[in-house]
Parts: C-alpha cells; sequence; structure tokens
C-alpha cells in the first residue's frame, strides 16, 4: 500500500496527456521501463544508476507518481516505487506495453 506521505491520484483521475508527459523525459521513460518487471524497486539514486543528483531523482519520482503511474512504499527507512500497472492497464489497455516495447 502507498505511503500517506506520498499519495497517488484516484486512477479515474488520471488524465493520458499527464501519463505522456511524464514519460516524455527519457529517464522517467527508462524508470517506468525498470519498473514495468512489476516489482517493487529501491528509490535510492545508486540504484538506478543514471548520475543524476539525488534531488533530481526525486524530482523524477515525484513526477511519475502525480501523473499516476508509480506508487511508493515506506518500510521503515526504506522507500520503494513500483508502477501501478494493473490500475494503469485497466484505464489505458496497452499503454504500458507500447511504452515499454522498444
Amino acid at each position: 500500500m502507498a505511503s500517506d506521505d506520498f499519495p497517488v491520484p484516484d486512477m479515474s483521475d488520471v488524465a493520458l496527456v499527464d501519463v505522456l508527459r511524464a514519460v516524455g523525459d527519457p529517464i522517467r521513460l527508462s524508470i517506468v521501463r525498470v519498473l514495468a518487471d512489476g516489482r517493487p524497486h529501491p528509490k535510492c539514486s545508486e540504484e538506478w544508476g543514471f548520475g543524476v543528483h539525488k534531488s533530481t531523482m526525486t524530482h523524477h519520482f515525484r513526477t511519475l507518481r502525480k501523473a499516476g503511474l508509480t506508487q511508493t512504499t515506506v518500510t521503515g527507512r526504506t522507500h520503494t516505487v513500483e508502477l501501478r500497472r494493473a490500475e494503469l492497464d485497466a484505464r489505458f489497455p496497452g499503454l504500458i506495453d507500447a511504452i515499454t516495447s522498444g
């Protein structure tokens, strides 16, 4: 379950244009491609290897969450992020497959 500190929009409020805008950035698109495996991944910037500052990664994760693509789970001091795949597939059938192919 997503943390109250990291709220996500209700899927009925998620707009396709916001999803597409969020994945329009190459780093965010790469994040979504990794998350498409369906597993939660740690948010620590070292895990991702993009060579950007932690604050930049925080911005990318926030953008994806606010667009409705991801959710963050907090367990103790550990933050993990995962794609809201089932919800996205129900709302926009085929979109995640189209985004992550290629």
